[in-house]
């Protein structure tokens, strides 16, 4: 509230000027008037001016103000005054003001809002009013505290005090394939004029804007599912209701919308999308098996299943499914075969038997097969084809007997299978080796990895090399055999190998060679013996001994099994022989042992003969293993003393060999030396010559290359510049040609397009012409066809009374004037006056009469 001051003290002349206003409050009656400008206010002593000058609130159009605790008016829109000249006020009230001339305000008013834009609420959309106040609108619409409606655009909202703006809502924008989910926030009446309750949901699928109610409120946009030939919709229901297509749904019921139905659905409010089903497809050579499948009303038959044959497409229905998936028809060839087993009771169709639960049965190709729901196919078996040398065990699984079924082709029964023979670890690596036992002696002992898996339910194969000999138990029969190489080795499903353990090594180890064959021979094994002599001095002997079996007989049994029955041969010749030696080399001296070290240990082995020679061979008899000879690689001294003493002498005379030799290298070098100093001197001399001469060559070459250099270069450049000019003038000549060929080009392009013109012209003339003489044809037939129509709608007899109705008249018309005869022609015909005149002399020619057209004159 302004008040004017000058020096700390009020005024008491205020000058009010138009469109302005204060408040004098008089201390007297403690009553508060108004004035208004224009005018010259002057305060009186008991006066004071509480408000103002102030300039009156100016409404423009399209605005509005709000005034707190606003003036009565009368009838006559008049201020009314209380008792005491004060405007009465309505207190705790407000008041909306438009736009009108400027207006103070009554002392008690309060501008609670200044002057502010009405609202413009656009084309689809809505402002969601209040009220506040129990009110009757201009329409006669009663409105009570609490109600909501909406003032919907395009329009320009007029504001009330009773009323209150919630909010602006906008319009939802409904494209095809699309619909918006609505829910009611209190009991009302939809667009469409159905009742809805509070929480109600429900759809409006209309394509465009949709302005949501007082009370409904947007809960989503739901978009269309897209169905296919390929794709179904799963759906599932919230509860009973009646969908889109008039079926009554059950609460939880679920059912599919396959495009049969529509080609695009959009979920109810009561329903839920569980899925898309992709459509089924069985192909010729193809079937399944449904689990719990529906009946022709849809419910699902709980238990049971169906068979389903290709070529189908179909959808899975809800509950139902697939037992293992889409299957291929069993397609039999003529060595294949399937082993069936029955899950119940059922008549087989094929062969008229009745099958119990678990029957087993097998049938047989070519034929194509496709098992019905009661049978489960165990297994599908192809014929295994065998060759003489292969073979496979079969297990009968009804008496577990076992056999070997070799050398032909065998398809198991339903009441056999294939049954793994096992054998010991050793014997399984030394089949999967497969290595030559006579090959790569080196490698003996040393384990090398299986590459291959055995299958245990092939018949065990051995090739027994050449000269060799391999042994076989069978432990149902209890016997032995013994297969000679080369021979192949089949195993029954009792038989093993007698798996062999030898000795190996320098010196020897026991349990090194691991083998299932037996080498005959000839061979040789190598062992390093330690020997003392009488005066005690020990040597390491390296001895080497050639071997083999002398089997005379090998069909014998009793030599064949000789041979195995001492379990590792080679460590028992070699423990035989070794002491043989020792006990020989014990008995005599080193000297002599080392002058006849060979005779020694070969007649300790062998022995001497009734003619004291040493014998050729010493024979084994207990496996009729055979040693023919003997080689002494070395013989090492064992004791330090006796190899120092012998390293000694070996120095000494290395050494009185190795002066000698020293000497006459050295006198050898030295003449070389001198000669090699003469030459030197001879080439060093020959050399300078040589310098000299390459010297006087270089500076021949300098001058000439200077003299080249300096021709050549003026020879360049005179070439260049030719080259130049030469490049230049072939440019032009090319620049001509190009120029020439290009005007040539642009006089071929032109002339090609002056051409094209003319023909299209010519072409375009000639199509015009064409198609007026054919217009032309056309109308002259329409012409003739028309006359020769009417000619023929009119008929004959009518068109002759037409012709003769003229004269006739005229003859009528003469004849009652009295005329005998008469002329009627106009000046553009001539007359036969010759043939008139005979006629009116003779008077018996009968008179002619000649028409001309309406406008001619009478004679």
């Amino acid at each position: 509230m302004s008040v004017s001051r000058r020096g700390g003290e009020e005024l008491s002349l205020f000058r009010i000027p138009p469109y302005y206003y204060l408040h004098v409050l008089d201390q007297n009656l403690n009553v508060t008037r108004l004035e208004i400008g224009p005018q010259t206010y002057i305060r009186q002593d008991n006066e004071r001016v509480v408000f103002g000058p102030e300039k009156m609130i100016t409404v423009p159009p399209r605005n509005y103000c709000l005034i707190e605790n606003p003036h009565v008016r009368d009838k006559d829109n008049k201020v009314v005054l209380d008792n005491s000249g004060q405007a009465k006020l309505l207190h705790a009230d407000q008041e909306i003001r438009l736009a009108q001339d400027p207006f103070p305000l009554y002392p008690g008013e309060v501008l609670k809002q200044v002057v502010t834009p009405l609202k413009v609420v656009n084309a689809n959309s809505a402002l969601r009013l209040r009220s506040i106040l129990d009110f009757e609108a201009e329409d006669d619409i009663k409105r009570t505290a609490g109600d909501e409606w909406l003032f919907e655009g395009p329009g320009t909202y007029i504001p009330r005090k009773e009323v209150v703006i919630d909010e602006t809502v906008r319009a939802t924008v409904i494209r095809p394939n699309q619909a918006i989910r609505l829910r009611a926030r209190k009991e009302t009446i939809d667009r469409q004029g159905t009742p809805r309750v509070t929480g109600e949901e429900w759809l409006v699928k209309k394509t465009g804007a949709y302005l949501p109610g007082a009370y409904e409120e947007v809960v989503d946009i739901v978009n269309a599912f897209v169905l296919t030939d390929k794709k179904a919709l799963h759906m599932r229901s919230l509860r009973t209701f009646k969908d889109d297509f008039g079926v009554v749904r059950k609460n939880g019921e679920e059912w599919l919308i396959t495009m049969t139905e529509t080609e695009t659905h959009i979920p109810n409010v009561y329903e839920e999308v569980v899925g898309v089903v992709s459509i089924t497809t069985l192909t010729s050579r193809q079937y399944c098996v449904l689990l719990d499948p529906c009946d022709d009303s849809g419910r699902p038959q709980l238990g049971r299943k169906r068979l389903v044959k290709g070529e189908k497409s179909f959808f899975l229905l809800p509950g139902e499914s697939l037992e293992r998936g889409i299957q291929n028809i069993y397609v039999l060839g003529e060595e294949e075969g399937l082993i069936l087993k029955a899950t119940e009771t059922f008549k087989d169709a094929d062969t008229g038997e009745d099958r119990r639960p678990g029957d087993r049965w097998m049938i047989r190709g070519p034929k194509e097969y496709v098992p019905p729901t009661e049978v489960e196919v165990v297994l599908k078996r192809r014929a295994i084809p065998l060759d003489e040398n292969e073979g496979i065990y079969v297990r009968d699984i009804k008496n577990g007997k076992v056999r070997a079924v070799t050398a032909e082709t065998y398809m198991l029964s339903h009441d056999e299978e294939l049954w793994e023979k096992a054998l010991p670890p050793a014997v399984e690596t030394l089949l999967a080796q497969g290595k030559d036992p006579m090959a790569d002696r080196g490698a003996r002992g040393q384990s090398t990895d299986t590459t291959k898996a055995r299958d245990k339910t092939r018949v065990i194969t051995f090739r027994v090399p050449h000269n060799a000999a391999v042994q076989i138990y069978d432990y149902k029969e209890k016997k032995a055999r013994v297969v000679f190489g080369p021979e192949l080795v089949m195993l029954g499903p009792d038989e093993q190998f007698t798996q062999l353990s030898l000795s190996g090594g320098k010196p020897k180890k026991p349990n090194s060679i691991k083998s299932l064959c037996l080498l005959l021979g000839p061979d040789f094994m190598t062992d390093i013996i330690v020997v003392e002599t009488a005066d005690h001095a020990r040597l390491s002997l390296q001895l080497s001994y050639n071997w083999h079996f002398d089997i005379k007989d090998k069909l014998d049994e009793k030599d064949a099994h000789k041979i195995f029955s001492v379990p590792d041969f080679v460590g028992d010749a070699c423990k035989a022989i070794a002491s043989r030696v020792r006990g020989a080399v014990a008995q005599v001296q080193f000297d002599d042992f080392h002058k006849n070290s060979a005779r020694i240990i070969r007649s300790s082995v062998f022995g001497f003969d009734a003619k004291d020679k040493v014998r050729d061979q010493f024979v084994f008899g207990q496996n009729c293993l055979v040693m023919t000879s003997i080689d002494i690689q070395s013989v090492e001294p064992v004791d330090q003393r006796t190899r120092d003493a012998l390293q000694k002498s070996v120095q000494l005379a290395i050494e009185i060999t190795t002066n000698s030799q020293e000497a006459t290298a050295r006198h050898e070098a030295e003449r070389l030396e001198q000669e090699a100093k003469g030459r030197l001197e001879r080439q060093k001399i020959s050399d300078e010559a040589e310098a000299e001469k390459s010297r006087k060559e270089l500076l021949e070459l300098q001058a000439n290359s200077a003299a080249v250099e300096s021709t050549g270069q003026a020879k360049a450049e005179a070439q260049s510049r030719a080259e130049a000019s030469r490049i230049e003038g072939e440019a032009a000549v090319e620049q001509a040609k190009l120029k020439s060929m290009a005007m040539k080009i642009e006089a071929e392009s032109e002339l090609e397009r002056l051409t094209s013109a003319r023909e299209a012209e010519l072409k375009y003339v000639r199509e015009q012409n064409d198609m007026e003489l054919t217009k032309s044809k056309e109308m002259s037939n329409i012409e003739t066809d028309k006359f020769k129509k009417m000619v023929d709608a009119i008929g004959a007899n009518t068109l002759q009374s037409i012709a003769v109705s003229g004269p006739e008249m005229q003859v009528k018309m003469l004849t009652a004037l009295g005329l005998k005869s008469t002329l009627i022609t106009d000046g553009s015909s001539p007359i036969n006056l010759f043939n008139t005149a005979n006629g009116l002399i003779g008077g018996l020619v009968p008179s002619k009469r000649r028409h001309a057209p309406a406008d001619s004159d009478e004679d």
